[in-house]
C-alpha cells in the first residue's frame, strides 16, 4: 500500500505489530500516557506520531469534564507529552498534536479549543483536527444523524483550516 497508513493504539504491541505491518504512524488517543513503552517504541521505530489530548479513559471520559482554562490545560498537558517524547528521542518534526475535540469535553470546551485552535501552532508541532461528524455538529445544528453531519463537519474544517490547520482526520474523503 503507497498511503501512509496511521495506527490508532495505546498499546505498544499493538503498535509494534502494526508498524511491522507497514503503518506509518501512531496515533495515541491517551497522548502516551497510558503505556509507557509506547514512546520509547516510537523513538526506537523513528515512527512519525501523533499526541492527542482526553481527559479521563474513553469509558468515563464524558461523565464530567472539567477544566480551570481547557484552552491552556490542553496546551500544558500537549507541550508536556511533546517534551517527554523528545527527551525519548522522537524528534519535534516527527510530532503531530490533537486537542482531542470530543475526548473529555463539553460543547463549551470544544467550542473554546474550535475558536482559539491556533493557539496551539505555538507547540512547533503541525495540529491535526478530529472533528469529523462529531457530537457537537449536533448540539450546535441538531442533526442527530451522523451521516447527516458533512455540512457541519465542512464548516469545522474550514474554520479550522482558516487558523492554520494542517491535518484533519475525516470520515467523508471525497
Amino acid at each position: 500500500v503507497d498511503t501512509p497508513i496511521s495506527i490508532d493504539t495505546r498499546k505498544a504491541p499493538v503498535a509494534k505489530a502494526a508498524l511491522g505491518a507497514g503503518a506509518a504512524l501512531i496515533n495515541d488517543v491517551s497522548g502516551f500516557t497510558f503505556d509507557a513503552e509506547l514512546g520509547p517504541l516510537a523513538a526506537a521505530e523513528k515512527a512519525p506520531v501523533c499526541v492527542m489530548h482526553a481527559q479521563g479513559d474513553p469509558a468515563t471520559m464524558q461523565d464530567d469534564p472539567s477544566y480551570d482554562d481547557v484552552l491552556l490545560d490542553v496546551y500544558d498537558f500537549l507541550e508536556a507529552q511533546v517534551t517527554q517524547l523528545e527527551k525519548l528521542g522522537v524528534t519535534r518534526n516527527q510530532i503531530v498534536v490533537d486537542p482531542g475535540i470530543g475526548f473529555g469535553k463539553t460543547l463549551e470546551h470544544n467550542l473554546a479549543l474550535l475558536a482559539r485552535i491556533s493557539l496551539f501552532h505555538s507547540l512547533g508541532c503541525p495540529i491535526l483536527l478530529g472533528a469529523s461528524r462529531k457530537r457537537l455538529i449536533d448540539a450546535v445544528a441538531n442533526v442527530p444523524d451522523t451521516a447527516q453531519r458533512v455540512p457541519g463537519s465542512l464548516a469545522l474544517a474550514l474554520q479550522s483550516i482558516s487558523q492554520g490547520i494542517q491535518f484533519l482526520r475525516v470520515h467523508d474523503v471525497a
